[in-house]
């Protein structure tokens, strides 16, 4: 006899569509909490192909689906589940469909998906070689297409996504390839007033950098908009002199001649100080920092902090320019 979560789990697919509205509404409800959560688990080869058929359906029906299935993904068994099933794949067939109504909540659920390295080699395709990198580079297109201004920021999430497969070298070496301008698109993103694009951002640039001893090159081929976002968020809130600008390119030089908006949030403060830790612990980075007057800008940006930990990166950075590379490497754990 079947108990009453399996039948709660059968009506998802009744082909009465107030029942399944019915049913969905109390899934997403239950999805709410640990407990419930836990309750449909033992449901979960059912119950989440059954969610996903509902991913196509009117909105009301759709938004309920894809919110329980954001909830849970956020448990790491039922997330592996899911990977396994491959969601990934689904969930990007579902994105780029045209009656799709929930873009925002699926690419909150590929956030938490791509947390798991499975779920980062199943958004990378790396076991396709024809098709390798194809779902990043449709993520990022609609990244840099969609704004924070718009109304709905759908794709807003897509930076924490980046941030994630940047954990892995296969992510990094994809946004790294020249020939695919990945990296560059996403860079220019950090102009937005989305405090999460912002973060999303510096997260895949720190990340990227831990490949600098065999990737400067590539780094440093997209030094025009590589340098403002790394610099620009710790250059202080002074207006600097004609002396010190003269020395910097000219995407530095014109911000820094005017007041201009703080970076206020410190983890993104820390995160492009280490980036730039990365890249000067290779002598042709050093050069090419040297090159903008960064050991300026650092200076001048430290005055400025305080805040503990990102004081603490200003320190970090200050010793290695100071003593060149003869310092211990920060962590190899990319950004979470």
């Amino acid at each position: 006899m079947a108990t009453e979560l399996e039948e709660l789990v059968s009506f998802l697919s009744s082909p009465s569509p107030q029942i399944t509205k019915a049913a969905v509404d109390i899934v997403r409800g239950l999805t709410g909490s640990d407990e419930g959560i836990h309750s449909l688990s033992n449901q979960a080869n059912t119950l989440i192909p059954s969610l996903c058929r509902l991913l196509t359906a009117p909105k009301e029906v759709s938004e309920a689906a894809a919110e329980a299935l954001v909830n849970l993904s956020q448990n790491s068994n039922l997330a592996e589940e899911m990977v396994r099933m491959r969601i990934v794949e689904t969930t990007m067939d579902v994105l780029y469909k045209p009656e799709c109504r929930v873009t925002r909540l699926l690419v909150m659920l590929l956030v938490n998906l791509t947390q798991l390295d499975a779920g980062t080699d199943s958004l990378l395709q790396t076991d396709d070689e024809k098709v390798r990198g194809l779902y990043v580079m449709k993520l990022v297109r609609s990244f840099c297409r969609t704004t924070h201004e718009n109304n709905d920021d759908s794709f807003e999430h897509v930076g924490s996504i980046l941030v994630n497969i940047t954990k892995q070298r296969a992510g990094r070496e994809l946004l790294l390839d020249p020939k695919r301008s990945l990296l560059k698109q996403i860079i220019r993103q950090f102009d937005s007033n989305s405090s999460l694009r912002k973060k999303g951002v510096s997260g895949t640039i720190r990340n990227c950098c831990f490949e600098a001893e065999n990737q400067l090159q590539n780094l440093l081929l997209v030094s025009e908009f590589l340098w403002p976002a790394l610099l620009l968020p710790v250059a202080g809130n002074k207006i600097y002199s004609e002396e010190d600008r003269k020395k910097m390119p000219l995407e530095l030089g014109s911000v820094l001649s005017i007041e201009r908006e703080p970076v206020n949030d410190p983890e993104i403060r820390t995160q492009v100080l280490e980036a730039i830790y990365l890249i000067l612990l290779q002598e042709a980075g050093r050069r090419a920092f040297w090159s903008v007057n960064g050991p300026r800008i650092v200076q001048v940006g430290y005055e400025d902090e305080e805040d503990p930990k990102v004081m603490g990166a200003f320190e970090q950075l200050g010793s290695l320019l100071v003593n060149g590379s003869g310092i211990e490497e920060p962590s190899t754990e990319t950004t979470q």
